[in-house]
């Protein structure tokens, strides 16, 4: 690992834990009760789109009167059906990049846009409470992603300059969030490969987690 670097933040969703797919089936869902009809693409743009900017998208598409709030509690009522049905399935080898990060001294960190009481739930039923040092979700800072306010404010709980350390992302918004507050990015590509401008934002780009312990 680069010898500088003291901490890795992760994303959530589509990094650690294999839900994003969750949500691409659930806002087409969601939409469709309300009586929207929701292109293919859209759910792709909307990985770790996080507020002001997810209900400013939805009017863009939908217009004005779009009532956001609505529709997403219908969405997450969706994940949390399929999260009963299915459970929480881990990206391969989450667990074992966490324990071989602290059994390494180097700190570990959660950037999610879920909210903290979610997040902490589905950490612990995942048994990975205990891997983290530091949990920052969206609803303590005042903009989501791809604004740079997460990463920033976890560097700042971590105690830690950006440079010195690794964001871990699967989606271009949560790309350009780190890239934003200055952290070395890897990208773990998940629904879709970087496009150019999301490569030029990266340290790295690796196929799978356990692949960050040769960087």
């Amino acid at each position: 690992m680069k010898k500088d670097i003291k901490a890795v933040i992760f994303d959530l969703d589509g990094t650690l834990t294999d839900t994003e797919k969750f949500y691409q089936k659930a806002w087409p869902e969601a939409l469709e009760h309300f009586g929207y009809k929701c292109e293919p693409w859209m759910p792709l743009e909307l990985r770790s789109l996080g507020r002001p900017f997810a209900p400013l998208k939805f009017k863009e598409w939908f217009g004005e009167d779009f009532d956001y709030d609505k529709v997403r509690e219908y969405r997450k009522e969706i994940v949390v059906d399929m999260i009963k049905e299915k459970g929480i399935p881990l990206k391969p080898g989450a667990k074992e990049i966490l324990m071989w990060l602290r059994e390494n001294g180097i700190l570990t960190c959660i950037a999610t846009a879920n909210d903290y009481e979610r997040t902490k739930g589905y950490l612990n039923k995942l048994g990975l409470f205990e891997l983290f040092d530091k949990i920052i979700c969206a609803d303590m800072v005042k903009e989501g992603k791809p604004s740079p306010d997460i990463y920033s404010y976890a560097c700042e709980q971590l105690g830690l300059s950006p440079k010195a350390t690794f964001a871990v992302e699967d989606s271009p918004n949560g790309v350009t969030s780190a890239y934003l507050a200055g952290c070395n990015v890897i990208m773990v590509p998940d629904l879709t490969q970087p496009d150019e401008e999301t490569r030029g934002k990266l340290f790295a780009c690796v196929d799978k987690l356990m692949d960050i312990c040769e960087l």
